[in-house]
């Protein structure tokens, strides 16, 4: 797929960069991106050579939110029209939150609405100091729908809800501690250092290990702990244990060298 609203480049060492490109709308989403933001996360996935996912935005700002042309067309859909349209949204986001590699968004300026979202569905949330970021829906009469599920699962239903019912606008400061993002960092030289930071130790984790223990998360959240969990976690870690690369691990571990996927 040859895309007009994205640039993907993933380095021969297995970094990929995925770039909103759209600096002259201010990285605003429309469906085109939303289509190829899709079609990159489903190449990622299937790259076993990739271990780390950055996402940029460019120009000024990460991303306004919505494109004004995309939801001016949006009005005048029907309603099963506009829950395809919306229903694409979701997906390119759970598409996102089901990598397998680590994935981490880089912010900056702005990350307005649905940008929000692609923040709360990455692994990683780093913004520079003085970002913006608001869930600015129900000023144009509609709700943050498609991002809830994990900008509730980031924040929790008490902050969402008063950021949701309000719009109110909050920087990185803030957005740092609700849970928002995981850094606040003064300029790009710092994010550029907390970046290599987090390659060193994705380049050092197994990306099997990766893949499995982000679906646990998922799978683990919110149950009840009782033995019937335990014997889930169990099972999950004994398949790990008894893996080649879980193996590989152990035996590195043991031999104190590293292990082969070790980068």
């Amino acid at each position: 797929m040859a895309y007009e609203n994205i640039l993907l480049d993933v380095s021969p060492e297995g970094t990929a960069v995925l770039t909103l490109n759209r600096p002259e709308k201010r990285n605003a989403f429309n469906a085109p991106t939303i289509d190829e933001l899709s079609d990159a996360f489903e190449t990622l996935s299937k790259n076993p050579e990739c271990r780390l996912l950055l996402i940029r935005g460019a120009g000024p700002v990460f991303s306004a939110g919505a494109d004004l042309e995309w939801m001016r067309a949006a009005s005048h859909y029907s309603e099963r029209e506009n829950e395809e349209d919306a229903y694409a949204m979701a997906e390119m986001l759970r598409q996102l939150f089901e990598l397998p590699q680590i994935t981490i968004a880089l912010l900056h300026g702005a990350a307005m609405a649905g940008a929000c979202g692609l923040a709360a569905a990455a692994d990683i949330a780093i913004a520079r100091k003085g970002t913006i970021f608001s869930f600015s829906e129900v000023k144009l009469g509609i709700l943050p729908a498609t991002i809830s599920p994990y900008v509730i699962n980031a924040i929790g239903p008490r902050w969402a809800r008063m950021l949701f019912v309000t719009a109110e606008r909050f920087e990185a400061d803030f957005a740092a501690k609700i849970g928002l993002i995981h850094h606040e960092v003064e300029d790009e030289m710092a994010m550029e250092k907390l970046v290599e930071h987090y390659a060193d130790l994705a380049y050092a984790a197994s990306p099997e290990a990766v893949a499995d223990t982000k679906d646990l998360v998922s799978r683990v959240t919110g149950e009840v702990i009782d033995s019937s969990l335990g014997h889930l976690t169990a099972k999950r870690l004994a398949h790990r244990r008894v893996s080649t690369l879980g193996k590989e691990g152990l035996s590195a571990f043991l031999e104190k060298r590293k292990p082969s996927w070790a980068r």
